[in-house]
Order: C-alpha cells, then sequence, then structure tokens
C-alpha cells in the first residue's frame, strides 16, 4: 500500500480536492475515514464529500474525537452539521479509566505544568480515541494544509501515516485561508462560531484561545508552551 504513494502524488497532483475526494472515496469504498474537528478545513471537506454524493456511511467513516473538554460552540456544529447534512457523525470518547487515572494522579488542568503532561493529556484524550476509530481502515482524510505552520509546509497530498499504519490523505494541502472562506461562503457550510472571535484553530477549551494581532493561526494552541511543534499527536511524522 505505501509503494502506491508516489503514483498518488503524482496522479492526483492538478486535481481538485473534489476531484480527489471522490477518487479516494471510490478507491477505499468502505475502508476509508474522515476525522472532523468542526474547524474551517473540515467542514469545507465535510461538504466536498456531501457533493460529491459519497456520504454514505458504507462508503466512508465519518467520526470526531470528543476529549470532554471541548467548547459548546463545538457541539453546535456538530448538531448543526448531522442535520444540515443528514447523517450521523460517529463520537469517540476516551478510556474512562485512563482519564480518571490521569486526572487523579496529576490534577484537572495537569497540561499547564509541563510539556509531558500536555502530551501525555492529548495521548489519551485523542491519541489513543482516534487508533480505534481507525481500526481497520485503510486510509483516512485530514484538513491539514501547508499553510496552517511552518512544521507543515513539507507534508504531501497523499502520505503513508507510520504511526497509524495507514494512507493520509490531505486534500486541501495547498489551499489558503482565503480559498477556505471564499469557499465556505459561497456553499454556505456550517462553520465553528468561534472563528468569528478570533480563533483561526480550534481544539479543546482550555488549551485554545483567541490569536493576537501579528500571530498565526495556531498559535492559540498550547500557547503558554515557549517550544514545541503545536502538534497534539495526531500529525507528528
Amino acid at each position: 500500500m505505501r509503494n502506491r504513494i508516489a503514483d498518488f502524488n503524482t496522479s492526483l497532483k492538478e486535481k481538485t480536492p473534489e476531484e480527489v475526494l471522490s477518487y479516494f472515496l471510490t478507491e477505499f469504498k468502505g475502508e476509508i475515514a474522515f476525522a472532523n474537528s468542526f474547524g474551517a478545513e473540515d467542514q469545507v471537506i465535510l461538504d466536498m464529500i456531501y457533493q460529491v454524493k459519497k456520504m454514505d456511511k458504507d462508503i466512508v467513516k465519518i467520526f470526531t474525537l470528543d476529549t470532554g473538554r471541548l467548547f459548546n460552540e463545538t457541539y453546535e456544529t456538530m448538531q448543526y452539521s448531522n442535520a444540515r447534512y443528514q447523517i450521523s457523525i460517529d463520537v469517540y470518547f476516551p478510556d474512562q479509566k485512563e482519564v480518571e487515572k490521569m486526572v487523579n494522579e496529576k490534577g484537572i488542568n495537569l497540561f499547564y505544568e509541563h510539556v509531558e503532561n500536555r502530551k501525555m493529556c492529548c495521548g489519551i484524550r485523542k491519541v489513543d480515541s482516534i487508533k480505534r476509530a481507525l481500526t481497520g481502515k485503510k486510509a483516512w482524510i485530514t484538513g491539514l494544509r501547508r499553510e496552517q505552520t511552518d512544521n507543515r509546509n513539507e507534508i504531501e497530498l497523499v502520505e503513508w501515516d507510520e504511526k497509524f499504519g495507514l494512507i493520509k490523505i490531505n486534500p486541501l494541502i495547498d489551499w489558503t485561508e482565503k480559498e477556505i472562506w471564499e469557499y465556505i461562503r459561497k456553499n454556505k457550510v456550517p462553520y465553528h462560531a468561534l472563528h468569528d472571535k478570533g480563533y483561526p484553530s480550534i481544539g479543546c477549551a482550555p488549551c485554545t484561545r483567541a490569536i493576537l494581532p501579528g500571530e498565526k493561526g495556531r498559535d492559540g494552541r498550547w500557547w503558554w508552551e515557549n517550544e514545541g511543534s503545536q502538534e497534539c499527536g495526531l500529525h507528528v511524522k
């Protein structure tokens, strides 16, 4: 499977995101998943899947990770999206016993103390959950864009995800933020209310804030850390 990555990137290089999605939803019918965290990029992809008429659960598994620390606006976006597209997005929760053990030993807001605690929290609440969500799949779709952060500027349209052992598809890889919002407005895509309040990137409530003037899109994530790649562990090469 991983030997086909170069061929995919060559043959699909000039294709639109919709064409890329349509190709892989056909190629991996029933064996592909889309992880939606309800940010602008993910909502664009959700709408594109709807537009190419391949939203059936027999074709693609659409899921989200509920860490237990999300913004209320995230749940509102989920509910609105389910109604708009007439679907039921699968929700994965972290292991109850693991969360209880972590919080009882480290404290409810352990992530503010040091990076190791934060990575532990992300690992239990997100990484472990997505491993379950992707079990049995051969490919997954993400909303990654090169423009988002410096450490994402080398990612490819199609990659082999060593961490999870499957193909990762990034159909919006070359899109700009302007293109994202042009699509949202043109197609009346439901989007997260916090985007209108200075939150270009949205994760867990205690780990996300609005960005300040001059900051980049993901600078509002884990802003108290002086070093690191501003990643939770889902997208680390």
